[in-house]
């Protein structure tokens, strides 16, 4: 299990910190829909290879999470893409949860599926490559959720599933998200957030998981998109600080936020302030989706032939990160 702590601390050492590319075929055509892009295999792994080929994977990137399709596919350079990953000095992983369905008993809330044949998913991912992998549990806050239905259910999946991934010597990324969408203030957030993750290292310890082998990734502390209430990133990495030195027990190496639709720079911002204040022996670092792509993505679309013109947006924005991981980062080193 030491193998696996030492994967956690090298993937998030030194401000490094996670690329999530591991949109699905569906949501991977939605984007590029949006800047009107084709979506082929070829131009979704032109894309992603532009990224893994960028400067910045040696100093900024830590990890990236890999979808199905990426992981089996070839470079220009005739690598593997966890070989052009791991030859960067970053980690390749790879998401193996099969998506949110529909929760039997609560028909308003979902359940992440994936755990059947997991075992040998598993074994067939860590043969082509990946060190790590991710899971995502999804709750909504409204008046009569989530329930603990969703909080059980959800916990116990993300306990199995990273049960089953230690196994296969590989680190388990747990990610219970409560979800930004809705009229919630931000103290309701606090109060779901803490019960989710403390339930869901309940769940952890039941399934005899090493601690010292995941990352956790959490949402930050953040009001409801639909909230009047109005808080400012103080308030936001005060609460998020709170809510996880009293959710996560100290054995855990490190916590990788997600970035939950905050834009690109409020993502940086409210990581930076959480790392500025941050009192905790975990490592708090990055692992962003849209927050580390979408600029990079609207300037590709324009020439999808720009390889350089595309890393030099993307190698700004993971360095803004991993400063803000560090708690470096201010707003006039923004373009």
């Amino acid at each position: 299990m030491s193998e696996l702590n030492n994967i956690a601390l090298k993937i998030l050492e030194n401000g490094k910190g996670i690329l999530a590319a591991d949109e699905s075929t569906a949501t991977m055509t939605k984007r590029l829909n949006s800047v009107n892009v084709p979506s082929t295999p070829e131009n979704r792994l032109s894309f992603r290879e532009t990224l893994f080929s960028s400067s910045s994977m040696n100093e900024c990137i830590g990890g990236v999470i890999l979808y199905d399709e990426t992981i089996r596919q070839t470079s220009s350079k005739k690598n593997t893409i966890p070989e052009l990953i791991s030859n960067t000095g970053s980690f390749p992983g790879i998401k193996v949860d099969t998506g949110a369905k529909v929760l039997a008993g609560s028909p308003e809330e979902k359940v992440t599926e994936g755990l059947d044949g997991l075992r040998d998913r598993l074994k067939e991912y860590h043969k082509l490559g990946a060190k790590f992998t991710k899971w995502r549990g999804v709750y909504n806050i409204s008046k009569n959720y989530p329930s603990k239905l969703s909080i059980h259910s959800n916990a116990h999946a993300l306990a199995r599933y990273s049960s089953l991934v230690q196994e296969c010597n590989m680190v388990p990324i747990v990610e219970p998200e409560v979800l930004m969408e809705g009229y919630h203030s931000a103290k309701e957030c606090l109060k779901i957030t803490s019960e989710v993750i403390k339930k869901c290292f309940e769940e952890l310890i039941i399934q005899k998981v090493d601690l010292k082998g995941i990352i956790l990734k959490p949402n930050m502390i953040l009001a409801g998109d639909k909230s009047k209430e109005k808080i400012s990133n103080e308030e936001v990495a005060k609460l998020t600080l709170e809510c996880l030195k009293t959710s996560v027990p100290s054995d855990v190496p490190g916590i990788a936020f997600l970035s939950g639709g905050q834009s690109e720079v409020e993502a940086t911002e409210n990581l930076n302030l959480i790392n500025k204040h941050n009192n905790t022996n975990f490592i708090m670092s990055y692992s962003y989706g849209r927050a580390l792509q979408q600029s990079a993505l609207k300037h590709w679309s324009k020439d999808i032939h720009n390889i350089e013109g595309t890393q030099k947006i993307f190698n700004h924005r993971a360095e803004m990160n991993t400063l803000a991981a560090q708690g470096k980062w201010s707003k006039d080193l923004e373009i």
